[in-house]
């Protein structure tokens, strides 16, 4: 298992090939990239808080109840902080199983998990430069969807 939060971006396809190297039981593996979004080109940058360890601990149990659902041969949870562009990647869920269905569902969990879960504060800062920014609330959808996992 990787779990990183870190400053620089991550490169999508080292974290496959390192996730999936020399693990001939590994039949399928999927990824998942959440990207930045520039909320219809009104948004300079988006800043990402945590509490450094609180985070990466949050990180762990999320992939270790990820292992414990299904049999996976692998889990990279990577999730940036800091301040970032439109088009930046943010977060990236990597998962490996022998099979597609239970790499496809523990990649769903883990990120419906990270969004409610992980302690992690998003401060939105306008392109415009009226305001210093406002942070961004917990969307009921996002708990909607960890629901469905009890």
């Amino acid at each position: 298992m990787r779990i990183a939060v870190q400053l620089e971006p991550f490169d999508v396809g080292a974290e496959i090939e390192a996730l999936h190297a020399r693990n001939p039981a590994i039949g399928a593996v999927v990824s998942f990239t959440g990207y930045c979004r520039d909320e219809g080109g009104a948004l300079a940058t988006l800043e990402l808080e945590h509490f450094p360890g609180m985070a990466e601990q949050a990180l762990a149990e999320i992939a270790e109840a990820a292992n414990d659902r299904w049999p996976l041969q692998g889990v990279t949870v990577i999730h940036r902080h800091g301040k970032l562009a439109p088009g930046d990647p943010i977060v990236l869920v990597v998962t490996a199983s022998a099979h597609r269905r239970a790499a496809f569902e523990a990649a769903d969990f883990l990120m419906d998990y990270l969004k409610t879960r992980a302690p992690f504060w998003k401060k939105e800062h306008p392109r415009d430069g009226t305001s210093e920014g406002r942070w961004v609330d917990a969307k009921a959808a996002d708990d909607q969807d960890a629901g469905r996992w009890s």
